[in-house]
């Protein structure tokens, strides 16, 4: 079923470009690989409707689009349709021109072709490349072009200007140039830890220098999962597809979870999603589905039913943890709060987060995060800045007590319990080791339960927020602890720990009566 804003049927010749770029892509690029390899390249009937309506031009000749993002399953064929708008774009008619004696419009070549493939990693625009050198190789293009069809870029073997060239996420080094056309494949992995929605907007604002040219971008992508933030979150729930300036052709199986195990209902499920991929092997998909149990189903959704699910082992739901954002009654200088300090050195990320007694409030106090900047690749966490945060959460606040988990950070921990301790034998900092399993498990049980029935809160705090969305679980013999995605995984989640040390030291403070006790701290000595 269509759950995009593609409109129904296909547009008249005098409505769009895409006739004649269909045209030209029959006769001047061939298919890549398979049966049919060598042959005229052709488009199947649904990649024919988005090339149609994706080049709809309004009466002065602009674009009725201003870009455009295909989201469909796994293997449907995009990356495919991608390469041949790519080579079009580079070397064939489609920009407006002129209308002809019979009202219809008439394209032209753009004339300093500047296609731009964008990934947050070069290698994954290698298969991308691929195609498009397929498609290129001993066709009629590569012969009347005169075309360079090297492995890293496109050109012309004259010297003459323009090209096809990957381009990966690299800070500040994207901004300023001008392309004339831009493929951004696989959005749904263009996610925060990985620089993608940076990257995007760089690379969304160069397009913008020369839409009044027709520049545009393009974009493909499976069904994302909602949890992280992606690039292709970001472009589906925008205003720019809601009020239909971007096209965003979508159609997903109509399934549930619930459903997987129901034969007929997966097969149906699939061939809708599939449509007219007539290569797609819908009875092997459906006996993987069914009894391969090694994959998550939310991965089955997304990646095979072009449906948005959640990862079924993550920690915590985005719905779940946006319930418990409260952005009223903000903390105060003043208040009593519990703390939990989770530290790193260079790898991981090194966090400060405070809970407050009276409702369970949490709110960070402090974050140092490797930049993963190639250009710092001896980065190391701020001991300075990280003691002036402690040192500032206790002059600013009542903490009533403070866990902190010791490795790296022993001597600085037991300096801390020696500086705020009251010098009449009440202590305020202690040692939590994360690595005990039988105790996190209980305290990991504690904080999501306190999560679904609201007992705990939180202010919205975005760092926070993508932490603890990061984290998924790892059932032990103890029960389940939270881990992120891979050993290697960017994805940090410590904001997510010191939460949890965090909600067990408020606990552990109101059991021993300091919700209500006055005390006096020693300042000095």
């Amino acid at each position: 079923m269509q759950t995009g804003n593609l409109p129904a049927g296909v547009p008249s010749p005098s409505e769009t470009l895409g006739y004649q770029v269909i045209r030209w892509c029959q006769r001047y690029i061939v298919q890549p690989d398979g049966e049919r390899a060598g042959e005229p390249w052709q488009f199947t009937p649904e990649q024919l409707r988005f090339v149609l309506w994706f080049y709809a031009i309004n009466p002065d000749g602009t674009w009725r689009y201003s870009a455009g993002t295909l989201r469909r399953a796994k293997g449907w064929g995009k990356t495919p349709l991608l390469a041949a708008l790519a080579i079009v774009e580079f070397i064939g008619p489609c920009r407006f021109s002129h209308w002809d004696a019979f009202g219809l419009p008439v394209a032209k070549r753009v004339p300093l072709p500047t296609v731009q493939i964008g990934a947050t990693a070069l290698d994954q625009t290698d298969q991308t490349m691929e195609m498009i050198r397929g498609m290129l190789s001993e066709s009629p293009a590569e012969k009347e072009f005169n075309l360079d069809i090297g492995k890293a870029v496109i050109q012309f073997k004259s010297g003459k200007p323009g090209t096809i060239r990957p381009k990966a996420t690299a800070g500040r080094t994207n901004e300023g140039n001008r392309p004339t056309f831009c493929l951004m494949d696989e959005c749904h992995h263009w996610v925060g830890s990985n620089g993608g929605p940076d990257f995007f907007q760089t690379l969304k604002r160069n397009i913008e220098k020369t839409t009044s040219a027709g520049s545009r971008w393009v974009s493909t992508t499976n069904a994302y999962n909602p949890n992280e933030d992606s690039v292709a979150q970001q472009i589906h729930e925008s205003d720019m597809v809601r009020q239909g300036y971007w096209l965003y052709d979508c159609i997903e199986g109509d399934i549930e979870a619930g459903e997987l195990r129901d034969e007929e209902k997966v097969k149906a499920a699939l061939v809708q999603a599939y449509g007219d991929a007539t290569w797609a092997d819908i009875p092997g998909l459906t006996r993987t589905i069914l009894h391969d149990r090694t994959t998550p189903d939310s991965t089955y959704l997304r990646f095979f039913f072009n449906t948005i699910a959640e990862s079924s082992d993550g920690w915590m739901s985005k719905a779940e943890w946006e319930a418990c954002q409260d952005d009223d009654d903000p903390i105060k200088p003043g208040d009593q709060i519990a703390v939990g300090f989770d530290g790193s050195i260079r790898g991981d990320a090194t966090g400060l987060v405070g809970c407050r007694l009276r409702d369970g409030k949490l709110f960070v106090l402090g974050l140092w995060e490797n930049p993963r900047d190639p250009r710092q690749p001896d980065w190391e966490v701020d001991v300075l800045a990280v003691e002036a945060a402690v040192a500032r959460a206790f002059s600013t606040y009542r903490v009533e007590w403070m866990y902190a988990d010791p490795p790296y950070w022993q001597e600085n921990i037991g300096r801390w319990a020696l500086e705020h301790n009251d010098g009449r034998g009440t202590d305020y900092v202690f040692e939590y080791w994360t690595n005990k399993p039988t105790r996190m498990v209980q305290a990991i049980e504690r904080f999501r339960t306190a999560s679904m029935v609201k007992d705990l809160r939180h202010d919205g705090n975005e760092d926070l927020s993508r932490h603890v969305l990061n984290a998924v679980t790892r059932e032990v013999p103890q029960g389940f602890l939270i881990t992120k995605d891979s050993p290697r995984s960017k994805k940090k989640i410590d904001l997510a720990v010191c939460a949890i040390l965090a909600f067990e030291a408020r606990a552990d403070a109101i059991a021993d009566g300091r919700l209500t006790r006055r005390r006096s701290r020693v300042v000095g000595w």
